[in-house]
C-alpha cells in the first residue's frame, strides 16, 4: 500500500503555543465587534478602518468580499444597518485594504524555495501584490516584468499547444460578472470549454440535484422568505463562522415565532444562542437562543435521516388523509410520486439508526415539526454537499419540499447557502465546463465568433490532466487552487508539472510558490478599489445566494498604480492572443464596463435591461420559475420530479475514524486571517484534530497527544503529520480537522457522485502515535 506523507510547513505545531480552552456557548457579541476593529487597526490604521468598514455592503459601497449572503431590499420593506456587515466580512476587508505591501524588493530577498516553506498564514500576512512578477525556468526568484511582456509570455505559450484543451482557465468565486463573462468569452474564442471553478468543490452537488429536481440549480428563497418562515432547517451548516449575518436573519425569523432546526456533528456556537452586538440584548443581555433541536447527526448519516423523514411523513398521511401531501401541487406539478414513496415506506430503519446516531424519537419529533408547519425552509452548506452520495441527499431534501408543496410559497422554499461571494455570479455569466446549447449559441449571435461544444473540465478533472501531462498552461482569475484543492501532494505535483501557471491575485498565496516551469504573478485591484479606466470611473456586479444582482463600487485608492482590474487583465490577454481585429471588441470593453453589461443583456437569460435595473437601488433579482410561479420548465418534462434513491451511508471500519475537514473561526476558505477558532476554544494553532471523548478512550489516544492522521482510500494511504488531538463533543465516530492542512488527506479519485466534488466530509482516517 502506498503512503504518500504531508510535512507541516515550519513545524507548525508546538505543544506550548496551541492553548485549548472550551467550546462557546454563543456567537458574537462584544468580542466580534474588539475582534472587527483591532483587526481593521493592525491592517489598515483607524481611518482607513472607519471609512472602509462603514461602505461595506451599502448600495454606494462595496460587496462584501466574504460570503454571499444577501443584503436587505427596500421592495421587500427592509432597511440596512448601518453595521451591515460581520466579523469576518470586517476581517475579510482589513486583509484586502492592508497597508503592507509585497513588492519587488520582498521577492528579491525570499527565494520560491524559502516561500514554500512558510505557513499559508504566514503567507497571506506579508500584504498586497504591487508589480507584475515573473518565475523565469530555473530561476530561484521572482522577478519583475511589465504587463505587455507577461500578456506577450502567456499568448505565446497558449499559441505553443498542439490543442487549446491543453489549456486550464480556472475562477474564483471573487471574480466579479463583468470580468467572469468576460474571461469565459476569451476561454471560448481561444478554443475550449475548460473552465474549472471553485463551485465545483463546494456546490456542485447542490446544482446537480436542483437542475434534476427543480429545473434550475439555484436556491428558491429570499432573505424576506427567512424572515416570515415558520421552520427552518439548517443542515450541515456553521453560520456563526462561515455566514455571520445569517444569524441576524434567523434571529428576526425566532422574533416573528419560527422554529429552528439543527441538523449537524458538531455543536457550533452560533446555532445556539447569537448576542446580536447591533442589539442592547446582544451586548449586555444574554441574546437569543436560536435552535430549537440539535440533531447530532453522523457524518454522512444525512440520506438517511431524510428518507426517515418522508417515511415518517407518509405514515402520518395515510392515518390522516390530505393533512400532510399537498395533493394538489404534487398531482399538479410534478411526477415521480409514487416510485418515491414506495422507496420510503420501505425504510431499513436498522440502517437509519446506524447512519445518523440519532435517537428515534428525536427523528419522529422533528418529522411532526415539519408536517405542521405550513413555511418550511431547508438551508444546507458543504457538510452537505461533499460526500459520495451528496446529490441523492440534497434531492431527498426536495423531495420533502415537494411533498408538502414548499416551492413557490411565500417563507418556504430551498436555500443552498452559498460560500464566497460571487460564484453564484460566475456560474450565470457562463464558468461553466458544460454550459446549456441556448448559452452557447447566444455567445455566437452576440459577437459572431464560433464557440466549442465538447465539454471541458472540472475542478478533479483539471488536475488529472495536469497530472498526465494533457494540461500544459494554468491560468488562475483569483483563488488559491495549490490550498484549495484535495489530494496536497498530487495537486503540487501536477501543478509543477505545467509549462507555465499564472494567478490572478491580489495578496500572496501557496499558488505563487507551488508553480510550473514558467510562473507568473499578475496583481489585481481588490473589491474595495477604485476602478478607473478610460471612460472614467468603473462599478461592477455580483450576484448573491439569492439571485440578487447588484453593483459594487471600490472607493479606496490602489494599492499601487500598477495594478489593473480583473476586466483589464482579460481584455489585455485577449488582445495580445487574439488579436486586434478580432470580432470582440476587446479594448473598448475594458475602457467602459457598461457596454459589458449591454453585451450581458444579450447573452444570458434574465439579464435584459441589465445596466438600467442594476442601477436601482438594490438592483434585480433574477427569475426563478419554481419560485416566482411554480413552473418547472427547466426540467425535461416540465414538472417538478421526486426521485427515488437507494439508503446509502459511508461505513467506519474497526479502529478508525470519519473526518471531515472545515474551516476555523479565523478564516474564510483558504484566506487564514489569524490562529484564533474561539467558538470551539482553539487559540495560536491550526494542526488540531476534534475527537470524541470515548472515541479517543476506546482508541488508545489521550487528549492534548500529538498524532499522525492517515487517510485510507482504496490501495493507498495518505499521511498528515503532527495533529494536536482535541478532546471534543463531535457525533461518535467523527472527528474534524482545519483544511487546508487536511486536505492532503482527500484522496482525488474520492469524489461525489454525479457532481464529482471532492468527498471531504467523510475521510475514513485512523490516528497513528508518533514515534
Amino acid at each position: 500500500m502506498g503512503i504518500v506523507s504531508s510535512n507541516a510547513p515550519e513545524n507548525d505545531v508546538d505543544e506550548s503555543r496551541i492553548k485549548v480552552g472550551k467550546p462557546k456557548k454563543w456567537a458574537a457579541g462584544i468580542p466580534g465587534v474588539a475582534v472587527s476593529l483591532t483587526r481593521g487597526m493592525e491592517q489598515m490604521g483607524a481611518a482607513r478602518t472607519v471609512r472602509t468598514l462603514r461602505l461595506l455592503n451599502q448600495r454606494e459601497g462595496f460587496d462584501c468580499p466574504g460570503c454571499a449572503w444577501p443584503e436587505p431590499r427596500q421592495a421587500d420593506g427592509e432597511h440596512r444597518h448601518i453595521a451591515e456587515f460581520c466579523e469576518n466580512g470586517a476581517k475579510a476587508v482589513a486583509e484586502e485594504a492592508t497597508k503592507r505591501r509585497v513588492g519587488p524588493s520582498f521577492f528579491a530577498e525570499h527565494s520560491v524555495e524559502e516561500l514554500a516553506g512558510k505557513t499559508d498564514y504566514w503567507l497571506g500576512q506579508q500584504g498586497r501584490l504591487t508589480e507584475p512578477m515573473v518565475l523565469r525556468e530555473g530561476a530561484s526568484h521572482y522577478t519583475p516584468i511589465s504587463w505587455d511582456d507577461a500578456f506577450a509570455l502567456v499568448a505565446g505559450k497558449l499559441r505553443e499547444l498542439a490543442d487549446p484543451n491543453e489549456a486550464i482557465f480556472y475562477t474564483s468565486g471573487r471574480t466579479s460578472n463583468e470580468a467572469a463573462f468576460l474571461y469565459q468569452l476569451l476561454v471560448r474564442s481561444f478554443g475550449t470549454n475548460n473552465l474549472p471553478d471553485c463551485s465545483n468543490m463546494c456546490h456542485e452537488s447542490s446544482g446537480a440535484a436542483l437542475s434534476a429536481t427543480t429545473g434550475i440549480g439555484k436556491g428558491s428563497v429570499s432573505l424576506a422568505d427567512i424572515h416570515r418562515a415558520d421552520l427552518i432547517l439548517v443542515v450541515g451548516q456553521n453560520p456563526g463562522t462561515n455566514h455571520p449575518r445569517m444569524l441576524s436573519a434567523l434571529e428576526r425569523a425566532k422574533a416573528a415565532g419560527a422554529k429552528i432546526i439543527a441538523v449537524n456533528p458538531l455543536p457550533e456556537a452560533g446555532l445556539m444562542r447569537f448576542k446580536n452586538p447591533q442589539k442592547a440584548k446582544g451586548v449586555v443581555g444574554k441574546g437569543t437562543p436560536l435552535a430549537d433541536e440539535f440533531a447530532q447527526i453522523r457524518l454522512g448519516g444525512d440520506l438517511a435521516f431524510f428518507q426517515a423523514i418522508g417515511h415518517l411523513l407518509l405514515a402520518q398521511e395515510e392515518a390522516a388523509p390530505g393533512t400532510v401531501v399537498d395533493r394538489a401541487f404534487v398531482d399538479g406539478s410534478t411526477e415521480g410520486f409514487d416510485d418515491y414513496a414506495k422507496q420510503v415506506r420501505d425504510l431499513d430503519w436498522a440502517a437509519v439508526d446506524a447512519a445518523t446516531g440519532l435517537p428515534r424519537e428525536q427523528i419522529v419529533r422533528i418529522a411532526r415539526m415539519i408536517a405542521e408547519s405550513e413555511r418550511t425552509i431547508y438551508c444546507w452548506a458543504m457538510g452537505l454537499t461533499q460526500h459520495k452520495h451528496a446529490v441523492p441527499t440534497i434531492k431527498e431534501i426536495a423531495n420533502l419540499a415537494l411533498l408538502r408543496g414548499m416551492i413557490g410559497k411565500p417563507g418556504a422554499g430551498l436555500c443552498p447557502v452559498r460560500g464566497h461571494s460571487n460564484v453564484q455570479g460566475d456560474r450565470t455569466m457562463g464558468i461553466w465546463e458544460k454550459m446549456p446549447e441556448k448559452f452557447m449559441a447566444g455567445l455566437e449571435r452576440e459577437f459572431g465568433i464560433k464557440v466549442p461544444r465538447d465539454h471541458g473540465l472540472d475542478t478533479v478533472d483539471s488536475i488529472r490532466a495536469m497530472r498526465d501531462g494533457r494540461g500544459k498552461v494554468f491560468f488562475a482569475l483569483g483563488g488559491n487552487f495549490a490550498s484549495a484543492t484535495p489530494d496536497s501532494s498530487l495537486t503540487e505535483t501536477a501543478l509543477r508539472s505545467c509549462e507555465l501557471t499564472v494567478q490572478v491575485s491580489t495578496k500572496l498565496n501557496r499558488s505563487h510558490v507551488v508553480h510550473g516551469k514558467t510562473a507568473l504573478i499578475l496583481p489585481t485591484l481588490g473589491r474595495t478599489e477604485r476602478d478607473v479606466q478610460a471612460s472614467g470611473e468603473q462599478f461592477v456586479t455580483v450576484e448573491d445566494s439569492m439571485s440578487a444582482v447588484h453593483p459594487s463600487r471600490g472607493r479606496l485608492a490602489p494599492a499601487s498604480a500598477s495594478l489593473r482590474s480583473e476586466v483589464a487583465i482579460v481584455c489585455g490577454l485577449a488582445s495580445a492572443l487574439l488579436g486586434a481585429d478580432h470580432a470582440v471588441p476587446w479594448a473598448s470593453l475594458a475602457d467602459d464596463y457598461d457596454l459589458i453589461r449591454d453585451r450581458i443583456a444579450g447573452v444570458v437569460p434574465g439579464c435584459d435591461d441589465y445596466n438600467r435595473r442594476v442601477r436601482e437601488p438594490d438592483g434585480f433579482v433574477l427569475p426563478h420559475a419554481p419560485r416566482d410561479a411554480r413552473e418547472f420548465n427547466g426540467t425535461a418534462n416540465g414538472k417538478a420530479n421526486f426521485t427515488a434513491s437507494p439508503l446509502e451511508f459511508p461505513a467506519i471500519p474497526e479502529g478508525r475514524l470519519l473526518l471531515q475537514t472545515l474551516r476555523s473561526h479565523d478564516q474564510y476558505n483558504t484566506t487564514i486571517y489569524g490562529l484564533s477558532d474561539r467558538y470551539r476554544g482553539i487559540e495560536d494553532g491550526r494542526r488540531v484534530v476534534f475527537v470524541n471523548p470515548g472515541d479517543l478512550t476506546a482508541l488508545g489516544f489521550a487528549d492534548g497527544e500529538i498524532v499522525d492522521l492517515v487517510s485510507e482510500w482504496r490501495d493507498s494511504e495518505r499521511r498528515a503529520e503532527a495533529f494536536r488531538i482535541v478532546s471534543y463533543p463531535t457525533a461518535p465516530g467523527c472527528a474534524a480537522a482545519y483544511f487546508p492542512e487536511a486536505n492532503a488527506l482527500v484522496a482525488l479519485d474520492s469524489v461525489a457522485d454525479t457532481s464529482n466534488t471532492p468527498v471531504s466530509k467523510a475521510i475514513v482516517i485512523r490516528l497513528a502515535h508518533r514515534s
